[in-house]
């Protein structure tokens, strides 16, 4: 099943205006994403503060799969201007993988998680799990807003906030809007690590 926001949000999010989000750090661990274009040309560095005292579970699993080394490789497989860009499938999601077309469907081979919805709202730069319509199906993946999307409040868990990197993560190569932002030849998460 297509691990997602549910498409009818997206028209919501179509007029939101991008802005750039406070540059605060709070109690987690940082995650440090290195985004690389398509042809593995480096095009920056964005930093997230983890927010395990809002989503210690999920939060667990991102540091997880980053300290393993899962998330190298991983490709921004859906990404809408004005509203947010997606990664994390560990499962199909890999630059150059056998799998790549499948993008978006898989998890990480391990159980999926109970929601842990919390009262952060979603601003820009705020980090979410991205999950099926069941709400207890984030597993892997998870989106960046590029804009304020507070209809998602309550229904997504928030697990984290861009700290620093706001106009790289603005640069990451955007989808077809046709095609509910799936990217042709996209970005990737050249190296992911844990900063405690």
């Amino acid at each position: 099943m297509r691990k997602a926001l549910i498409p009818a949000l997206i028209l919501a999010a179509s007029a939101a205006h991008a802005q750039e989000p406070a540059h605060q750090d709070g109690p987690g661990p940082n995650m440090v994403i290195e985004v690389a274009a398509a042809d593995g040309t480096p095009k920056g560095t964005i930093t997230l503060d983890l927010l395990a005292d809002k989503a210690p579970n999920h939060v667990a699993r991102l540091v997880e799969l980053a300290k393993a080394g899962a998330y190298d490789g991983v490709v921004f497989h859906r990404v809408i201007d004005g509203f947010m860009a997606q990664t994390g499938d560990v499962e199909h999601g890999k630059q150059g993988g056998a799998s790549i077309a499948m993008a978006g469907t898989g998890g990480s081979g391990k159980p999926d998680l109970e929601a842990e919805f919390n009262d952060v709202s979603f601003q820009a730069g705020t980090v979410g799990m991205a999950r099926a319509q069941d709400p207890n199906s984030a597993n892997s993946q998870f989106f960046i807003d590029l804009a304020p999307a507070t209809f998602l409040d309550g229904q997504y868990t928030v697990v984290g906030q861009l700290v620093d990197g706001w106009d790289v993560l603005t640069q990451i190569k955007k989808g077809d809007a046709n095609a509910n932002g799936t990217v042709e030849a996209p970005d990737y998460m050249a190296k992911v690590t844990i900063v405690e």
